[in-house]
């Protein structure tokens, strides 16, 4: 992975990840312990799903990048879609406490999304490619008088 894209990952998942243990430290004192077990299920779950979705995105962007914005907006219907499911499947389950991991799921995705989106802003990205204007230039032919 490039380091811009490395850097863009670290710059989502470092704020997801802290918004996570805060989720697991509240739903533990809320919950107990199946509390702070579904916060960390939840958290990990967001961090996974977006992770890929970055990568999927970035990926993307390099090979077909006339499809990009489309590929965005499916990527993020599809990631919502998918933990809404997940969600669902797990609403009634005794392993962990269901709230806890719904909360700790939206958190972290509310997070991942803000920071992707401060990432974004902050990155210096060139909207003209500035090697490109010095292969375009013609060469001087003839005489250098």
């Amino acid at each position: 992975m490039p380091s811009n894209d490395a850097r863009n990952l670290l710059q989502c998942a470092a704020p997801t990840a802290a918004a996570g243990v805060v989720a697991v430290a509240v739903s533990g004192v809320v919950a107990g312990g199946k509390g702070a077990l579904g916060a960390a299920v939840g958290a990990a779950l967001a961090i996974l799903f977006m992770g890929v979705g970055l990568y999927v995105l970035q990926r993307t962007a390099k090979t077909l990048p006339q499809l990009f914005q489309a590929m965005g907006l499916m990527l993020y219907t599809a990631q919502l879609l998918l933990l809404l499911i997940f969600v669902a499947l797990f609403k009634d389950t005794s392993f962990f406490n269901a709230r806890a991991f719904a909360a700790g799921l939206v958190v972290a995705t509310v997070v991942w999304m803000a920071a992707q989106a401060r990432a974004h802003m902050k990155a210096k990205i060139f909207y003209i490619d500035p090697d490109s204007e010095k292969s375009e230039k013609p060469e001087k032919t003839g005489s250098p008088s």
